[in-house]
């Protein structure tokens, strides 16, 4: 493994990955934020088609898909992410990204098992997640009160990954590692954070890139 552990930029790292590739990108609709993503045109999607040379979607929320379809996005597939062997689609990929969802899998492994049929020896899988030790989160949390039950985390959230954590389940699903980074608080969300947490997280990271608010795994197969 690779463990260069630099402070990037989440959508410009993928971005950059998916430049001149084949890319399969997991997720791709966003929904339900699908509508106002691509009319303020702040959509990965439609950000990745700029720069890959050929781009296949897969997302399970049907009425997404809709929306991204009479947009203009194609090569669009209805998948359940824990379930990929039931997709009609016989492709593999340069590059598969699977951006802020593993978190969301109630069987991760599941998951895992099932990309790598759209893998082959070159494919690098981006998986980029939360970072359980987010120093502004930890920040939030202690703001919040309220005995512990108002955390700062998305409602369909089951899991929080780390460094170690991530790279212990991909380990099990003989998936490995090359290459590992931290992403720092994204320039579109930070004008809708109170200016003291992004001068605490700017404070923190530059100390600690590790306690970031993300992390990167750039994977391939055993």
């Amino acid at each position: 493994m690779s463990k260069k552990f630099e402070l990037v930029q989440r959508v410009e790292f993928i971005k950059k990955a998916c430049a001149g590739k084949k890319v399969l990108h997991l997720g791709c609709t966003n929904y339900p934020y699908t509508k106002q993503a691509i009319e303020s045109e702040m959509l990965l999607h439609f950000e990745l088609e700029k720069v890959a040379c050929e781009l296949y979607g897969f997302d399970f929320d049907r009425e997404g898909l809709d929306i991204l379809q009479a947009a203009g996005g194609k090569n669009l597939f209805r998948a359940d992410l824990q379930k990929l062997g039931e997709v009609e689609l016989d492709e593999t990929f340069d590059v598969i990204i699977a951006g802020e969802m593993i978190e969301h899998l109630s069987n991760p492994g599941l998951f895992l098992q099932g990309i790598k049929r759209f893998m082959n020896a070159e494919t690098d899988l981006v998986i980029t997640t939360i970072n359980a030790y987010c120093a502004m989160r930890f920040l939030i949390y202690g703001l919040r009160g309220k005995g512990g039950e108002n955390e700062p985390v998305h409602p369909d959230h089951v899991a929080y990954y780390s460094y170690k954590t991530l790279g212990l389940i991909l380990n099990r699903e003989n998936l490995n590692v090359k290459e590992f980074y931290f992403y720092d608080v994204g320039t579109e969300h930070r004008p809708f954070n109170r200016w003291f947490y992004n001068v605490f997280n700017d404070i923190c990271v530059k100390i600690s890139p590790q306690l970031s608010d993300g992390i990167i795994a750039v994977c391939g197969l055993k």
